[in-house]
């Protein structure tokens, strides 16, 4: 029949019979009658068959559809043993949402789309192997964490293992530009390709002149930032990834750059068409010296990046503003311009509510809790990338004098509802820890050699984590509450804990570090300091109850890895990073990455199909009351819930702030009225919060923040998450 003809099917309809309460009661039984459905109508029928794993291979070799230098690393005899593993297994989809989206979207199909090549087993089996490359133990050990949905690995790395005709195993980059025409012209080359090849890119245009600035000593010769955010959207409009999807980029300002009003205004719905983007996402750059100016209500200085590079000799992005403010406001030789603070925070708060932008990040608090030698100067897509970066120097033949350092973005996530049954958690972490590491020594990005640089220098990569919510429902935890902050703090120590272990053994073996270790902290033995005071240990009795199988590392085991560290270094600059993680979270049936589920019954659009109905993972009688939506909750308890987790993220957490048009009566001390206006104090209110726990709070240490908020009953917003996979993402009111 084929994929192309199907007709008659069912599968959609008992899946959106779950939206239609019977006597009062959510059918949810009728999601698991729509997955039987779906295999029945849609997957069997339609997917080639093979007598054993051996011929699948060599049928997908002769048909150039997977490669095959990662095969003939093994022997064909542990290829059986392996596949016989994975299938003793007996996994098995948990939801129709999940296993649709896995046939739909991951799936290795015919070149003509008609069948399947590919069902889960074979797709863990195929990232198992080409992940280990050649390590059989390896091997068996990754294919363990995925199959039982312990470990995924993000959407380019899960989709393209393995494959003869693929795109990279990564998809998010980060690129700066300096103030030369040189520089701008190359990063829009670097866009261009990095869109080609189906990566999204973060961008910071905070060391470009303002508009008006001097070029050659002729006065108000220079365009500023909102001509160059154009020619970058532009670029990505055009590199379309073979029409498949737009190409997607943020770019960044720091908040005291000239040009700031005219960037927000970018984003305004009454905009005028020749500055107005429509696809570009926005995100700002904001010292703690904002923050202190706009609660003082003082005015505010924003300072000309030319005049400041020719007076420190540096770009504008490395400048300490918060150090150096007084300084720069009193050097006569530095143009500036003065606004309100608060007036800038509140265009901040209106644009937020208006269109979800821009991004925030706190980039001093960043620093601050950098462990590593240099500075952090924006962010990505999903604004949970935080490592140093350094600048490039180009001549006129568009050739590097000096290669700096940018960022590509190697992700996977743990998910905590089965990492919490794992057998051996820390044995787990490792094998993560070995796909992670090989994507990163295997991705090189030639079109763009900064990148290529940076990658080769810092071998970082993001390990996350998804389904906290899913995960503190089934164990009748109330979100936000003591016992879930501190579970969530355990949590990620143990991660953290694990991936240093490992990121030291694998220095060991190698015996290569990154760069620059012997400056982090990590050398010095500092950053183990709060550790070896032996504090991170579960307290409360639930909590302990929850870890009582897991091993919890003591103050004397803090003291040895930091003496191993010390001794042998470490092979990752970074290790951990929180991302949205969107369609990867539907595979697993947990909730996305570690922020509150936003409906029971999430609705999703999915293209010209119509609408899919997801339920909560685990939804019941008893959970219900702990699956409350992130619409419903005060978003303090979820900036708690991260503040917890981020004091042992040596990057950052992307936080989405979620807020209603019609704000529920006593949800927030400060509203006096449940209703939502364009000078609401609310976002700005929070946002605040978020700074001051992040900065203040002994759980925390960094974070940067997202903000989508609702301003009508339906309300849609550019969202592209790091896996690639949506891309827009519509938000219902509660």
């Amino acid at each position: 029949m084929g994929l192309k003809q199907l007709e008659d099917v069912t599968y959609f309809r008992l899946n959106n019979e779950i939206n239609r309460p019977v006597n009062g009661q959510i059918m949810l039984h009728k999601d698991k009658e729509a997955l039987d459905a779906f295999f029945k109508e849609n997957v069997v029928p339609n997917s080639m068959v093979f007598d054993s794993i051996l011929d699948k291979i060599d049928y997908l070799i002769k048909n150039n559809y997977i490669e095959t230098g990662f095969i003939k690393k093994y022997r064909p005899e542990f290829f059986v043993e392996l596949y016989q593993f994975i299938k003793e297994q007996n996994f098995q989809f948990k939801s129709f949402m999940a296993a649709y989206k896995f046939y739909n979207q991951y799936a290795l199909k015919t070149n003509d789309g008609e069948y399947y090549l590919e069902n889960m087993e074979d797709r863990v089996f195929f990232n198992a192997v080409y992940f280990a490359d050649g390590d059989e133990a390896i091997a068996t050990d990754i294919a363990n964490e995925i199959i039982h949905q312990r470990y995924q690995p993000a959407t380019p790395s899960f989709l393209n293992a393995g494959r003869a005709r693929r795109g990279e195993l990564v998809s998010c980059f980060l690129i700066q530009v300096t103030d030369d025409m040189n520089s701008i012209g190359r990063s829009i080359n670097s866009a261009l390709q990095l869109s080609r090849i189906g990566g999204g890119v973060g961008i910071t245009l905070s060391n470009l002149r303002e508009a008006g600035a001097p070029i050659k000593g002729y006065e108000g010769a220079a365009s500023g930032v909102v001509p160059v955010m154009k020619l970058f959207e532009d670029s990505f409009s055009y590199s379309n990834q073979l029409g498949q999807r737009q190409g997607a980029g943020v770019v960044y300002l720091n908040v005291f750059h000239p040009d700031i009003i005219a960037f927000l205004s970018t984003k305004k719905e009454n905009a005028d068409e020749k500055v107005r983007v429509k696809t570009l996402s926005l995100g700002v750059v904001v010292p703690d010296k904002f923050y202190e100016l706009a609660r003082k209500n003082e005015d505010m200085y924003l300072f000309s990046p030319y005049s400041v590079e020719r007076e420190y000799g540096v770009a504008f992005n490395y400048i300490d503003i918060t150090e150096k403010y007084d300084e720069l406001v009193a050097n006569p030789n530095i143009r500036k311009t003065k606004i309100k603070a608060r007036d800038l925070e509140t265009e901040i708060s209106k644009l937020q509510q208006e269109s979800g932008y821009p991004y925030v990040v706190n980039i001093d608090t960043a620093n601050r809790a950098n462990p590593v030698d240099g500075k952090i100067i924006m962010s990505n897509l999903c604004s949970e990338i935080l490592q140093v970066q350094e600048p490039s120097l180009i001549n006129d033949a568009q050739e590097f004098l000096k290669m700096g350092t940018d960022i590509s973005c190697n992700l996977g996530s743990t998910n905590v509802v089965n990492m919490m049954t794992s057998p051996d958690f820390g044995r787990s972490i490792r094998a993560m820890v070995r796909a992670l590491t090989f994507v990163t020594d295997n991705s090189h990005i030639k079109a763009v050699p900064t990148i290529d640089h940076g990658n080769s220098l810092a071998h970082t990569f993001g390990l996350g984590a998804m389904g906290l919510h899913s995960y503190l429902a089934q164990q009748l935890i109330e979100y936000g509450s003591e016992e879930s902050i501190e579970f969530t703090s355990i949590y990620f120590m143990l991660m953290n804990y694990w991936t240093l272990v490992e990121s030291n053994n694998i220095a060991r073996e190698r015996g290569v570090t990154f760069h620059n270790f012997e400056k982090s902290d990590y050398s010095n033995g500092t950053y183990f300091d709060k550790y070896t005071s032996g504090q991170f240990v579960p307290k409360s009795e639930r909590v302990k109850e929850l870890f009582k199988d897991i091993f919890i590392p003591t103050a004397a085991d803090w003291a040895e890895l930091r003496d191993k560290v010390q001794a042998d270094g470490l092979y990752h600059q970074n290790r951990l990073a929180v991302a949205p993680n969107g369609s990867i979270s539907y595979i697993n049936d947990v909730s996305a990455s570690i922020h509150p589920i936003t409906q029971r019954i999430e609705e999703r659009q999915e293209k010209k199909i119509g609408k899919i109905y997801y339920p909560a993972a685990g939804l019941s009688t008893e959970t219900i009351p702990y699956y409350t939506s992130a619409y419903d909750m005060d978003m303090r308890r979820v900036i708690d819930v991260y503040a917890a987790a981020t004091e042992h993220v040596d990057q950052g957490l992307s936080l989405t702030l979620f807020m209603r048009s019609d704000i529920p009566t006593g949800l927030y001390e400060w509203k006096k009225e449940n209703k939502q206006t364009t000078r609401d104090p609310s976002l700005g209110i929070s946002r605040t919060f978020s700074f001051l726990c992040l900065v203040c709070s002994v759980r925390s240490e960094r974070t940067s923040i997202r903000f989508w908020t609702i301003s009508s009953p339906t309300f849609k917003v550019p969202w592209r998450p790091r896996c690639g996979s949506i891309r827009s993402r519509t938000f219902m009111r509660g």
